[in-house]
């Protein structure tokens, strides 16, 4: 995966960075290769990050 591919500070929705993890799910058919695994955890740190950002946004 690319540096670039998810910037630090990333303004993107949960609900579109989950729809990246969902793709990339569907692409692999369930089974990941290392660099997949690699990219699917930036996925799952960029949404938690997201989450977090819309929490504190709604409150």
């Amino acid at each position: 995966m690319s540096p670039d591919f998810v910037t630090p500070g990333s303004v993107r929705s949960a609900a579109e960075v989950n729809e990246e993890i969902r793709a990339l799910w569907q692409r692999t058919g369930g089974t990941l290769s290392a660099e997949e695994r690699a990219e699917y955890e930036l996925l799952v740190v960029e949404w938690a990050a997201a989450v977090r950002g819309s929490v504190v946004r709604a409150a």
